[in-house]
């Protein structure tokens, strides 16, 4: 008897892997055992940069509060110790958010633990 393969199913295996790979450059975008390669690294990639993502936008913020508590006469750690101190549980994505956009309220907020 010979053997039998589950052709349909190993062609839709591969279909999916290159429409993943659609846009990629060469043979990464075309060639079967390439295209599984990149987009298995992309994929990886993609998991560990979601993690990273969130570290980034949180020094973001660290930095924008810092420039705002800077005008005011306090660094990011005086100022982020006094909120904790008056009980301001503000994080900092809104802190940073105020800081750059509404300057006004933030100043409010500075000169409340001052």
């Amino acid at each position: 008897m010979p053997k039998s393969v589950n052709s349909v199913a190993s062609r839709q295996r591969r279909k999916k892997i290159l429409k993943q790979a659609k846009g990629y450059f060469g043979r990464r975008k075309n060639v079967w055992t390439v295209a599984k390669n990149a987009v298995e690294k992309g994929l990886t990639y993609a998991y560990r940069d979601r993690k990273n993502k969130k570290r980034t936008f949180r020094a973001l913020w660290i930095v924008r509060i810092n420039a705002g508590a800077r005008l005011h006469g306090l660094s990011y750690s005086e100022l982020m110790g006094k909120l904790k101190e008056h009980n301001i549980t503000l994080n900092r994505k809104v802190l940073a958010d105020l800081a750059m956009n509404n300057p006004e309220a933030f100043t409010e907020i500075v000169n409340k633990v001052k």
